[in-house]
């Protein structure tokens, strides 16, 4: 499989080097309210890339935006809901809205509870083309007829129709659509924010198939390219520090982790 990686801003790489429509699906996850410095490379025109990414996505192609919020002045910013409703404001459809579970937090809140999680948004330019729904929910009545009732739009509920409890109930379903991920330890150089390999994994399973070609605009130490080239898909990398390009390029180069 091929890989790049570009250094420099997403959006004048992305207006310089890629096509409209070419890219089959996007994972990634932005530098957000500040909370990381990325030595000073901390801030992007969101609304210049969200149109970019628009442009670049092929029509059934899907973008994973991994986002979350700060608090500031007792309030979270809500940046990750603005940044979701912008996209629908351009063309995408918010086709999911996932909960990255971390399952642990180093912040302890006097006030409130505390946050272990960040938002997995879904965008599809139009009807997502491929979704291969990763089953591993072990079924509790596997092997078993379909049974109950089916609710309706009043609320009330009516038997199940002869040809669903024909139906044989499988051993294992699609999963929920909170992926609880312990995040990785900062083991690749010296980047504050590694992104968890299977939960890039994951989502290029899901959203693509191989040969597909994979973009990360926000590529930091290239979890998302390693993840496509395992997987068998085609990428494009994209990164403004310098230094995060040279990891990425000896990651993939050596094809280490």
């Amino acid at each position: 499989m091929t890989w790049a990686i570009y250094k420099g801003d997403c959006v004048e790489v992305l207006k310089g080097n890629v096509g409209d429509n070419t890219i089959d699906l996007t994972v990634t996850s932005p530098p957000y309210d500040n909370l990381r410095t990325y030595n000073g490379f901390n801030t992007f025109d969101f609304e210049a890339a969200a149109k970019e990414i628009y442009r670049v996505t092929k029509q059934g192609g899907v973008v994973v935006w991994v986002a979350g919020d700060s608090t500031v002045k007792g309030s979270e910013t809500g940046t990750s809901f603005k940044q979701a409703l912008f996209f629908k404001e351009i063309g995408f459809n918010l086709h999911d809205t996932m909960i990255w579970s971390k399952g642990a937090s180093p912040f302890q809140h006097k006030n409130r509870y505390i946050s272990c999680f960040e938002y997995m948004f879904i965008l599809s330019k139009g009807k997502p083309k491929t979704h291969n729904l990763i089953q591993d929910r072990k079924n509790k009545w596997a092997g078993t007829q379909i049974h109950g009732t089916e609710r309706q739009v009043n609320g009330l509920t009516k038997p199940l129709s002869n040809t669903q409890k024909s139906k044989q109930i499988k051993e294992f379903g699609s999963r929920m659509n909170i992926w609880k991920v312990n995040p990785v330890k900062n083991n690749v150089s010296t980047h504050p924010a590694p992104f968890p390999e299977q939960l890039a994994a994951d989502h290029i399973i899901t959203w693509s198939n191989p040969g597909d070609i994979v973009l990360d605009p926000f590529a930091g130490s290239g979890t998302t390219l390693r993840a496509a080239e395992m997987l068998g898909r085609d990428s494009i990398g994209i990164e403004i520090n310098p230094e995060y390009c040279d990891i990425v390029t000896q990651r993939l180069a050596e094809g280490g982790k």
